[in-house]
Parts: structure tokens; C-alpha cells; sequence
């Protein structure tokens, strides 16, 4: 920054950073500032207020009036954010016929964009036209990929973000494009401090001295739509950190979206092999980066993250300082951390990367499959690990949201999978969206039966993730899938994620660290969709796999989230609904299955602890054991008993276990419905034990053939 500017802004360049006078702005502009500070002195005062008790300790608030601050101090925020959107209340919004209009009326202007984008894109496209004349193609692919990531990066803030974007999408780039474009950084050079300071006046209506007594003599970091200063607040003294957005960014980037739509016209017009509606990803993707360009939005994404997901201790969001945001400035509470991918640095704190990155995932499933509002940006410069050990999300510009019914579809496609069941597999790319119904899957069951079968030679929590993006990748790139722009986010997301995993622990397993999320969910979730998705899992051949149930409460129990409570009271309210005849038949006879194995296990228990000589007199003299039932059979009826018990202890370890969980069982037994139940195991239970009683009686009243008879 020049001399000139710093003078002329009131300035000094200090070793600490940038000290700011208070001399030189005065007067109108410092009122929106001491109205804020006398608000905030105001709020202190009337819990400072409070009389001193009468042995000369401090009072402590009481309840009523720690309420009353809160309220107050909820009430003043949200007078602070209405402040903010009423400065942000002429952002643009993306309009494919306004930058038609705007830019259309600029011929010139855009002719020399033209070619300068037409003269580093068609270099390369000639050399994929060499490529392919030569058949080096495949070959070569690498090598493109890399030159294209570079090409992007050359022209500008557009392209980078374009690239960032098809690095999402399976459907359109080959594996080696995604895995290229993914390592696009936002590193572009900075924009003077004098502009950067000069919009931030601009955009609150007051002097910098007023708001800031520092600010950090260059910026901290810079990104393609911004770069951030840190700054200290002049009333509270507080560390911030400052966004400010690059100026005429919006204009580069509305010139750009205008020319790109006109090759996604001729692309969609021309291009018949092209399944994928080009000009629609253009216009949804321009969207997007608009949203971004609003900083006032990017604060309430903040906002609501934080409201969802910062309920865990390990799960920082910082807060928002809505006086001092606007469209092109954000200020929110500075984070003290260390990125992600810098491991020996988070290690020499005592802190495990292992550990953040397990609650990153937690989190990430959280965002994708509970509430749907996800961070769909997640690199290692937007998540810090703090010196307290906790995940810091930062950078809420690109977000994005998971439909209600897609994050039921995409459990059950995991349950699909583990029963490798790939016919299943392809009709859950209807519901979510992924192909249109008029789409035959018959095709696409063979590719997926080859890749999985390949895949999957361990079980599914042994798959390493990316491998499985990689491989439904080249799947997707093969047949007429359009692969919606959340779906394409949460696979990004999951992947940077292993990727930072693998720094760390090269044997790390995104979907292992996922499976107890998903178990749980299976296992308590009241959702007809995954209920189905359970009984799918546990039965099949209508035989109970106890197996599979033993594995999803070993599973779910890791989940520090899991209620044995939950897992019991879903499973039987189905069991019990007037529609469930079906699933009742099922389980009677599992039922009696198992009722059967605990009587016979306690009659083998019993006559196992029996001195021998007893034996012999109780049992005939038979040295043949208590049961007419052969080695195998007996093994496994015993091997039944022992997994129903194992399950038993599983549900009781537990934390919320507690025997008082069975009360609403009780109350939900007592429904005619279970009556009717319960008489009908019983009755099976007793026709079978009778059986075997037959059969032994018959066994010990008919004498042995003698071997010389």
C-alpha cells in the first residue's frame, strides 16, 4: 500500500499492524459506531446493576434477569442482521436476460474476453484433437488434465470456480479430470489495501477508525471473490476477521457466465453424444456463484450452520458481527487454528487429526443426511483444528441442501449395497433423481454388479472411498446420468475428508468411520422409508439374519448418539401396525425359533453340569446326550441362543440403557394386536417343544438293537 493511500486514510503502518487515528473522521459517520458501543455498555449495565449482597460478595444474576439479557441480547442481534440486509438489499441476483442485456450492449468488451478465453481454451482443444487423431487419448489424459487446471487458473476468478465445479461432476469429466480440477486452489494475486479499505467505508457508511483500532498491514489470505484482513474491533478490543470482496468482480464474472451461456447454447444445440442439459448446470452454477458474491448471505449460512450443527462440543462456527457486514464486507470472530492437512503442526499440540477428521465426518453426515443444509466446500482451508481441539467450519459462501426424500434414498442405497442387491441399487438412482423414469436400468445393473463384485472383495466398511467414487464415476460417465449438484457435493466432500484422513493413518476408511452413523439411523430412525430399509437388511429368504442385527448394534452402539431406548420401542410399533401381517408372520416364526433354542440350551446347560452318574439315571442310561438332535443341528440351535444373548448385553451396554425402557414395551404388548402375538408364538413354541418331547420320549422307551440280533 502506498504512503499516499495510508495518509490519506488516516493510517499507520506499525510492527503489530496497522494502527488507525481517530483524527481525521469525525462527527455523522461515528454515530452508527457510538450507538452500537452505547447499546452494548447499556446491555452490560443492567446486569452490572445488580445490588451487592449484604456480606459483601458479588450478586450473581438471578434467572429472571440472565433471561431478560438474553432476550435483549437476541432482540439486538436481530436488529443488527436487519441492519445488514437492508445494506445488502441491492445485490445482484444471477439473471441469465440482465447479463444477456448488459453485456450484449458491449460488443467490444466482449470480443476481447472472447479471445482471450478462445485462445487458451482452443490451444488445448487441438491438442485433444491431436490426441484423439493419434489414439493417445487415454493415454495423454493425465497430462491434460493438468494443462486444463492451469488454463483455468490463468483466466481468472470464473474459471476457477467452473473448474471447482466440474471437479463435482462425475456425469460430465472423466476420473482423471475430477481428480485434476479438485486440486484447483482460489491463489490469485491480492487487490490493494487502499481499495479494500475504501469499499469498507464505502459499504458501512463510516470511517475505519470508528469500527477498527487495527488492521493486519496485508491480508491473511486471498481468494478468487475476496481476501480477509485481521482486525481488531475499537469497542470491545475483539480479533476479527475482515472479507472484502474484490472490486469488479462482479462484473469480470457477469462477462464471463454471458459468453459461457453461448457456448452451452451451441453445445446443446450441436452436440448430440452430450446427454447432460448443458446450459441448465451453466445457469444453476452461475446461480450459485452469485449467492457467493453476497456476503450478507454467506453470514446467515453461518448463522443457520452454527444454529445446527454447533450444538457439539467439538464443533466450532464463528459468530457474525452483523454491524459490520454487508454485501461486499464480512466481519466474523477471528479462529485461532491449524489447517487440517498440517499434521505435524496439529500433532505437536497434543491433538490427534484422526479425531478431528472423525468429527468432520460425523458432522458432514449430520449436515447431508439429517438436516440437509450442508457445507459443500470443505477443503483443508476452510477447517481448522484449534489448540482446544475443536473442528472450526469457515468460509460459508457455497452451501447447499440434500431433498428431504434423497436422504432416506441414500441410506437405503447404502443397505443396497451391503446386501449387494445392484438391481435395487439402479432403481434408487429414479429416487434420487439421477436418471429420468423413462431410463431403462437393465443396462446399468451389469456395471454396477462388475465394479462392486470387484470392489467389494472386503466388506463394505473395508472399501476405500474414493475407489468407490472413482468407480460409480466411470459408471456414471458411461450411461445417461444427470447427477444432481448435491449428490456430486456430498461425494466432494466426503472424499477431501478420507484425503485428509489418509495424511494421517494411510489405512483410514471413510466408510467404516460412517457406518455406525448409518446403523444407528437404521436401527432408531421412525421413518417408514428406513424401517423398510431394516427389514430389507434383517430378513432375507424370510430368514432372520440375527448376524446382521448383531453387526448394526455393534455398530450403532459406537455412535455416541445411540439410545438402546429408540432402537426398541420403532421396531416394535411396526411390528404391531395394522398393515405389518407380513412381518408378523416373520417373526412368529423366528420367534419360536429362538424361544425353542433358549429351552433347549437350558436343558443341554443342565444336563452339562450334571455329575455323570446322574445322567445316566435321568436320561435312561443314554449316552447320547439329553436331545434326539444331530451335532450340527444342536451346534447351531446353541449358536442361535448365544447371539440372541450376546444381543441382549449389547442393547443393556448401552449408556441410555435403563430396565425402565421396557415400560412403554409393556404398554405396547398389552395392545390387542401383541396379545394375539404373543399367543401365537406361544402356541408355536409349545407345538414344537411337544415334538421334541415325542421324540425323546419315543427315543428313550424304544430298546437298542443289540448287535447280534
Amino acid at each position: 500500500m502506498s504512503l499516499v493511500a495510508t495518509q490519506s486514510l488516516g493510517i499507520t503502518l506499525t510492527g503489530d499492524g496497522v494502527s488507525i487515528r481517530n483524527s481525521r473522521r469525525n462527527g455523522e459517520k461515528s454515530k452508527l459506531f457510538l450507538a452500537n458501543r452505547k447499546r452494548s455498555i447499556t446491555r452490560a449495565a443492567l446486569v452490572q446493576a445488580a445490588k451487592p449482597r449484604e456480606d459483601g460478595a458479588a450478586a450473581s444474576p438471578s434467572p429472571s434477569s440472565k433471561l431478560q439479557y438474553r432476550r435483549a441480547d437476541l432482540a439486538d442481534d436481530l436488529q443488527a442482521e436487519a441492519r445488514a440486509l437492508s445494506r445488502a438489499v441491492d445485490a445482484s441476483v444471477y439473471s441469465p436476460e440482465l447479463i444477456a442485456k448488459k453485456h450484449g450492449s458491449q460488443p467490444l468488451k466482449a470480443l476481447r474476453r472472447s479471445v482471450e478465453i478462445l485462445s487458451a481454451l482452443g490451444g488445448f482443444a487441438l491438442k485433444l484433437g491431436i490426441d484423439q487423431r493419434q489414439g493417445k487419448l487415454e493415454l495423454n489424459m493425465k497430462k491434460r488434465a493438468g494443462e486444463l487446471r492451469r488454463i483455468f487458473t490463468r483466466l481468472g476468478p470464473t474459471f476457477v470456480k467452473l473448474g471447482q465445479g466440474l471437479s463435482t461432476r462425475p456425469d460430465l469429466c472423466p476420473p482423471d479430470y475430477l481428480e485434476e480440477l479438485a486440486e484447483l486452489q482460489d491463489a490469485l494475486p491480492t487487490f490493494p489495501d487502499a481499495e479494500a479499505f475504501a469499499c469498507i467505508e464505502r459499504e458501512l457508511d463510516t470511517s475505519l477508525e470508528s469500527i477498527f483500532s487495527s488492521v493486519s498491514p496485508e491480508p491473511i489470505a486471498a481468494a478468487s471473490l475476496g481476501q480477509v484482513y485481521k482486525a481488531h474491533l475499537r469497542y470491545s478490543g475483539q480479533v476479527v476477521a475482515v472479507k472484502v470482496q474484490r472490486p469488479g468482480i462482479e462484473e469480470a464474472i457477469g462477462l464471463d457466465f454471458y459468453l459461457i451461456r453461448g457456448v452451452g447454447k451451441l453445445v446443446n444445440k450441436y452436440a448430440d453424444f452430450i446427454t447432460t442439459d448443458v446450459l441448465a448446470l451453466i445457469d444453476e452454477f452461475a446461480c450459485r456463484v452469485y449467492q457467493e458474491l453476497n456476503y450478507v448471505q454467506e453470514a446467515q449460512n453461518a448463522r443457520r450452520f452454527k444454529k445446527l450443527y454447533a450444538d457439539k462440543a467439538d464443533v466450532l462456527v464463528p459468530d457474525i458481527f452483523w454491524d459490520y457486514t454487508s454485501r461486499k464486507v464480512l466481519t466474523m470472530e477471528w479462529v485461532e487454528g491449524t489447517k487440517l492437512n498440517e499434521q505435524v503442526a496439529i500433532e505437536s499440540q497434543g491433538l490427534k487429526v484422526l479425531d478431528l477428521v472423525n468429527t468432520g465426518i460425523q458432522c458432514s453426515l449430520r449436515q447431508l443426511l439429517e438436516y440437509g443444509f450442508f457445507h459443500a466446500d470443505p477443503h483443508p482451508g476452510n477447517l481448522l483444528a484449534t489448540p482446544d481441539g475443536k473442528l472450526a467450519f469457515l468460509d460459508f459462501g457455497m452451501m447447499s441442501e440434500t431433498p428431504e426424500e434423497a436422504r432416506y434414498a441414500i441410506i437405503g442405497h447404502v443397505v443396497h449395497l451391503v446386501n449387494r442387491d445392484y438391481e435395487a441399487m439402479a432403481r434408487d438412482y429414479y429416487a434420487l433423481k439421477f436418471l429420468s423414469p423413462d431410463v431403462d436400468v437393465t443396462p446399468i445393473v451389469p456395471a454396477l454388479r462388475d465394479f462392486f463384485d470387484d470392489a467389494l472383495t472386503y466388506t463394505v466398511s473395508e472399501l476405500n472411498f474414493k475407489t468407490l467414487v472413482d468407480g460409480l464415476g466411470a459408471v456414471f460417465y458411461q450411461y445417461p446420468f444427470n447427477v444432481p449438484p448435491y449428490y456430486a457435493l456430498i461425494l466432494r466432500s466426503l472424499t477431501v475428508l478420507e484425503g485428509l484422513a489418509l495424511y494421517a493413518d494411510p489405512n483410514f476408511k471413510v466408510l467404516a468411520a460412517s457406518y455406525p452413523y448409518f446403523a444407528k439411523r437404521l436401527l432408531t430412525d421412525p421413518n417408514p422409508y428406513l424401517r423398510d430399509a431394516l427389514i430389507e437388511l434383517l430378513f432375507k429368504d424370510g430368514k432372520f439374519r440375527w448376524n446382521r442385527l448383531e453387526n448394526l448394534l455393534q455398530q450403532g452402539s459406537k455412535d455416541r448418539d445411540f439410545s438402546a431406548k429408540e432402537a426398541l420401542q420403532p421396531v416394535l410399533k411396526l411390528l404391531l401396525d395394522p398393515n405389518g401381517e407380513e412381518l408378523r408372520l416373520l417373526v412368529i416364526k423366528e420367534a419360536v425359533r429362538v424361544s425353542e433354542a433358549i429351552a433347549l440350551g437350558t436343558v443341554v446347560d443342565t444336563y452339562n453340569s450334571m455329575p455323570v452318574f446322574l445322567r445316566s439315571l435321568v436320561f435312561n442310561g443314554n449316552g447320547n446326550g439329553p436331545l434326539t438332535m444331530s451335532a450340527a443341528e444342536l451346534e447351531s440351535t446353541l449358536e442361535l441362543r448365544d447371539q440372541v444373548s450376546r444381543i441382549w448385553s449389547l442393547l443393556q451396554s448401552s449408556e441410555s440403557f435403563d430396565p425402565a425402557i421396557l415400560q412403554p414395551i409393556v404398554q405396547v404388548l398389552q395392545q390387542p394386536e401383541a396379545r394375539r402375538l404373543g399367543g401365537r408364538v406361544a402356541g408355536g413354541v409349545g407345538q414344537r417343544l411337544a415334538a421334541r418331547f415325542l421324540q425323546q420320549l419315543l427315543r428313550a422307551t424304544t430298546p437298542s438293537s443289540s448287535p447280534n440280533a
